[in-house]
């Protein structure tokens, strides 16, 4: 089942990229991405009464509202920083390099989560690294 919730994780992630790209078109990024975002808080809000699951609020740990806190103010600079990208750059540039985040977060997840970065690891980011060098020439 999670192959093919990321499967479809990244099907949309690729239709974000695209439809942001003809959104943004005259739009200030700043004001876009806040367009964005309301509409994901509704859509991410929608879901949670959806699958009644608004009453696990009062359960979470002040460690997790604070990792929760943080992982939002990096997706929101994420977001800000990409969709400047995407206004003045061309999809087919930004978005491999965005896709980095990919490796980096190999690393990280080795670094401060343990997890295993095995010779396969390695391999995986070399190779994401050469194809995003090629994309962008």
């Amino acid at each position: 089942m999670w192959f093919v919730l990321a499967l479809l994780s990244a099907i949309f992630a690729a239709l974000t990229s695209i439809l942001a790209k003809v959104g943004i078109d005259g739009v200030n990024s700043n004001l876009a991405t806040a367009i964005r975002t309301v509409v994901v808080v509704i859509m991410a809000w929608g879901m949670v009464f959806l699958t009644n699951a608004q009453s696990g609020i009062s359960e979470i740990s002040k460690k997790s509202w604070l990792f929760l806190i943080l992982s939002g103010l990096a997706t929101g600079a994420s977001w800000l920083c990409y969709y400047k990208a995407l206004q003045v750059g061309d999809a087919s540039k930004v978005v491999p390099i965005d896709k980095l985040s990919v490796v980096i977060t190999l690393v990280l997840a080795f670094v401060f989560l343990h997890e295993d970065f095995t010779i396969k690891s390695l391999i995986g980011c070399i190779l994401i690294g050469i194809g995003t060098l090629i994309m962008v020439i």
